[in-house]
């Protein structure tokens, strides 16, 4: 807990392109809730990446935020594979403020998750010192990542 609050803080506090996400297993369940926090105009400029037709800020002034573009968004951006087979997220809540947007997911995930390897995309074809910070939480494993452009990916065994 004071990690993510440690690492909230200092990306409240720090300029620069960074991202936070957590991965947490939901006990007694087969599922994982991902949260992800980032600046609202870089999420704007990086889901243009995936569908420039629109008016992105036009559809994002207004609610509720339209979720299938946030889950094709997120599900092509942040890759989260349990005991090697990749999970799809499905959008729970969005929460704006005039600089952040956080997105909260669900994922489907396995009882007995044994190993978990993340890749994390946001940001990273934008700017060269793209931080996405990330934070997993598995029954008694806890570990905090620094995930890059040229370091996107990290594999955990959970025992």
């Amino acid at each position: 807990m004071f990690k993510t609050l440690a690492i909230s803080f200092w990306l409240i506090m720090h300029p620069g392109h960074e991202t936070m996400t957590s991965i947490d297993y939901v006990q007694g369940t087969d599922s994982l809730k991902v949260s992800c926090m980032m600046d609202f105009d870089d999420f704007l400029k990086d889901l243009q990446t995936i569908d420039d037709d629109r008016n992105l800020i036009k559809i994002f002034s207004r609610q509720p935020f339209p979720s299938d573009l946030i889950n094709q968004y997120f599900n092509s951006k942040v890759f989260i594979y349990i005991n090697r087979k990749l999970l799809i997220g499905k959008l729970l809540t969005v929460t704006r403020t005039d600089k952040e947007i956080i997105l909260n997911l669900f994922y489907k995930s396995d009882k007995r998750p044994k190993r978990i390897t993340v890749r994390n995309m946001i940001l990273t074809g934008w700017y060269s010192d793209q931080t996405n910070l990330t934070i997993i939480r598995i029954n008694n494993f806890e570990k905090g990542i620094k995930l890059t452009p040229d370091h996107n990916e990290e594999t955990f065994i959970l025992r």
